[in-house]
């Protein structure tokens, strides 16, 4: 048995973590040569039934391997092997392993490879710990010494001279009292025929001090495994010595990782979690940490760059977090926020392109190095003293979310691949808290941007009213919400005003929005009162639920709405409100009197109790302001509605302001915190229409009344100074009056409005909608309406008491001759 240099898929591991493990010898062919009864009671296997058999029965991904040093090479070039296999049980089923493999070499040149086996889910009871101490079990630098049933040393590594200071060519073919004089040694030794006395694989620990190269003693532990041969007889002795400060240490720092790291992603916010990250490894891992993202992660832009090992282009970086055991963190060249210059040689190119880690122990500083290429980070690099480095990428789903530097200046320990393994395990644990935040930013930005659309860009008002209005959006942690208003053009110069909240945040609530928007919208161009337009609304939301519930489980969709809707004309001055489980507006007066009317509530949309909605008419003066908003400016989470109201109409209570002014004095009334809703205010102050612009008439219903109603349409229109467009006036009046005429039973009403278009209004009896039809050439009727949306350039109807209004606009574009 032989002795020559390591070679691990990994180099490092706890030394309480040797007592767990299970053993086996193989041979250069990977032959099973020696077994254990700890490597029996994992795998299910006596050594009667694996040695002289080939790894493959229980290391699958052995396969086909033609020998043990191929199949480490293929495995380290595929994925570097962390540590982490699957090997098969008896009964078949299949177990996850640490494992690791390492190359003894003896007398001769002859080989063997030993195998360690710890069973990944009992490493740990914390299963956040169990992903990281697997690969650690893998690569902790362990000694290796196997002695024949003589004591004679044929196998070992020269790792186990770092620990005891015994060369490979003074151990082979001796004993260990040979080699060391002293109680130690025949205490050792004792041991180890307790071992073979024995017959078993039980792990039997010794904890001495053992003096080391460097003229120091340092703490060992070493467990002893009794080595079985096919027949079940004993072979020899497998000695395994791990450092137990190292090892200590280890698991120290792991802990703190696991603690540190629970701590990461408090926040949705991918600069604040990188920030978090960077703070956390400072000192814990490193003297100074820069964590550079993606320039897609902070910003939401499009998706993350994908790893090229082609050599394509470099992602672009920007620094998100930064941390360093100095003031000011005189290391770095780029502030949180900037553009980050990614040189082609650094090993951060070397990161981007492969998604490796890169570990630099010793720090290269001769001249031509790669940071040379920029000559202030070599400035930087030298004065601070940088003599190791790390570099790891941050990865989650496959894509490539940034990386992350960790530099040793003050600490004069090199970074060692156990450190490489924490570092690693801390920033995966970061990637799974950054690609959270960035999946919840790119939604959050979609839902705003998807709102922002949807909502209207300018406010029509007319000449019924002023309007100008705020929406601010939710903060991160509740994201957007489905709050919408509106200002809709009416007939008779008339304007709804509308404000709505959908139930919800997110890109749901802003579709929902949008479909009740539109739907509003199509409702008021019917020319419906508030309360039948909330019916009507109220009928579509519950189709909504339907359609989006579930027919699997028939759990019904969360979708609901409170809207308040009211319609305000400017020749009458009435607004008719209603509202459906939406806070009620505020008005206030001329003289900054604030008043919130009591309008019935209502039930929210889409509750389905079938409940009528109610309005209210109410009559106010020229220059009156109606406040509509949502819940989120007068909710808190600190304080109560009531007292949202009161600071609302304080705000307000300045009548004297600009729109602009008074929307910014209650935006900024809120709470200091940022909204847990969306926070929308539309402000409108009223317009009158005087009596210069306003003319009506009652006329008898008989056909008089079509020839009188046309010469009061023309001598009103040469009084407004519009004789431009008398003869298409004329003519709309004559077949709207005719129609009243032939179809109602009354008196008839007359109305024109001048405003920005002249409205021709004619009221009849009949509550029966007018239809646009086709007539045929003999026909004597339906050319009538046809030749009023011929002349107008749009009309309509809407419902009255009494009966309904026909109506029809006129542009004044040509209305002076």
């Amino acid at each position: 048995m032989t002795c020559t240099d390591v070679v691990t898929l990994g180099n490092r591991v706890n030394a309480p973590g040797i007592s767990d493990s299970a053993f086996a010898i193989f041979d250069e062919r990977g032959t099973v040569v020696a077994w254990t009864t700890a490597a029996e009671r994992l795998v299910g296997y006596a050594a009667g039934d694996v040695v002289g058999l080939s790894a493959a029965l229980v290391l699958p991904s052995f396969g086909d391997a033609p020998s043990m040093s191929d199949f480490t090479r293929q495995r380290l070039a595929e994925d570097g092997w962390p540590g982490t296999a699957a090997v098969t049980h008896r009964d078949g089923r299949v177990i996850d392993v640490s494992l690791r493999i390492t190359m003894l070499r003896g007398l001769n040149g002859a080989t063997r490879w030993l195998a360690s086996l710890t069973d990944a889910g009992a490493l740990s009871g914390d299963a956040t710990s169990r992903s990281v101490w697997g690969p650690l079990l893998a690569r902790a630098p362990i000694g290796v010494v196997i002695r024949d049933p003589q004591l004679r040393c044929v196998f070992a590594n020269d790792v186990m001279a770092e620990h005891d200071g015994i060369s490979c060519g003074r151990r082979l073919g001796r004993r260990f009292v040979d080699v060391l004089a002293g109680p130690k040694a025949g205490a050792l030794e004792t041991v180890m025929r307790q071992v073979l006395e024995s017959g078993t694989t039980k792990v039997h620990e010794y904890r001495t001090w053992l003096p080391v190269s460097k003229g120091r003693e340092h703490p060992f532990a070493a467990s002893f495994h009794c080595l079985q041969g096919a027949d079940g007889e004993s072979l020899g002795v497998c000695v395994i010595s791990a450092d137990v400060v190292e090892s200590r240490l280890a698991r120290e720092r792991l802990a703190a990782v696991g603690e540190a790291s629970a701590r990461l992603g408090s926040t949705l916010d991918v600069m604040q979690t990188s920030q978090e990250l960077a703070d956390l490894a400072v000192p814990l891992l490193a003297d100074y940490v820069a964590v550079d993202l993606e320039q897609s992660v902070p910003f939401s832009e499009g998706p993350p760059a994908r790893i090229d090992p082609a050599g394509g282009r470099l992602p672009a970086l920007r620094r998100a977090g930064l941390a360093s055991i100095h003031p000011g963190a005189p290391e770095s060249a780029w502030v949180r926020g900037e553009p980050v210059t990614v040189p082609p040689r650094s090993p951060f190119a070397s990161v981007l392109r492969t998604g490796r880690s890169h570990l630099e122990p010793i720090l290269d500083t001769a001249p031509g190095i790669w940071f040379d290429e920029d000559p202030a980070l070599a400035a930087r690099i030298r004065t601070n003293g940088v003599h190791s480095l790390m570099v790891v990428p941050i990865r989650a789903r496959r894509a490539l979310l940034g990386v992350v530097l960790f530099i040793r200046t003050v600490d004069p320990e090199p970074f060692q691949e156990v450190d490489l393994l924490l570092a690693e395990e801390l920033v995966r644990r970061a990637a799974v808290a950054l690609d959270n935040a960035r999946q919840y930013a790119r939604e959050h930005t979609a839902a705003l941007t998807l709102q922002r659309n949807l909502l209207p860009r300018r406010l029509k008002g007319g000449t019924a009213v002023e309007a100008a209005s705020r929406y601010l959006p939710a903060d991160m942690d509740h994201g957007v919400g489905g709050d919408w208003f509106d200002v809709i053009p009416l007939s008779g110069a008339r304007v709804a005003l509308v404000v709505g909240d959908v139930v919800g945040h997110g890109l749901h609530a802003a579709a929902t929005m949008g479909t009740l928007r539109a739907a509003v919208r199509t409702l008021a161009d019917m020319e419906l009162p508030p309360a039948e337009l909330l019916h009507r609304l109220d009928d579509t939301v519950q189709r909504l639920v339907e359609e989006d519930t579930d027919p699997a489980d028939q759990t019904p969709a969360v979708v609901g709405a409170t809207c308040l809707y009211a319609v305000y004309d400017p020749a009458t001055r009435v607004c008719v409100m209603a509202r459906a489980g939406h806070p009620p507006p505020a008005i206030v007066d001329r003289e900054g009197g604030v008043t919130f009317p009591d309008l019935p509530t209502g039930a929210p949309l889409g509750i389905g109790l079938g409940d009528p909605f109610e309005a209210v008419e109410l009559e106010l003066p020229e220059g009156s302001l109606i406040a509509l908003y949502t819940d989120g400016l007068i909710e808190s989470r600190d304080g109560d509605i009531e007292e949202g109201m009161h600071r609302l109409g304080t705000a307000l209570a300045e009548p004297d302001r600009s729109l602009e002014e008074l929307c910014t004095l209650a935006t900024a009334s809120l709470p200091a915190q940022a909204p847990s809703d969306d926070v929308t205010l539309l402000l409108v102050r009223t317009l009158s229409l005087g009596a210069a612009q306003v003319a009506s008439w009652t006329l008898p219903c008989d056909e008089s009344a079509v020839r009188h109603a046309r010469r009061l349409a023309a001598a009103q229109l040469t009084d407004w100074g519009l004789d431009g467009i008398e003869h298409s006036a004329k003519l709309l009046v004559s077949e709207l009056v005719t129609n009243a005429v032939r179809h109602g039973a009354g008196p008839i009403g007359l109305r024109l409005i001048r405003h920005q278009a002249l409205t021709c209004e004619v009221f009849d009896t009949d509550v029966c909608v007018p239809r646009l039809r086709s007539a045929r050439t003999m026909d004597e009727n339906g050319r009538g309406l046809f030749l009023v949306g011929q002349l107008s350039r749009r009309w309509g109807s809407r419902s009255a008491a009494g009966g309904k209004v026909v109506w029809a606009e006129l542009d004044l574009a040509s209305a002076r001759a």
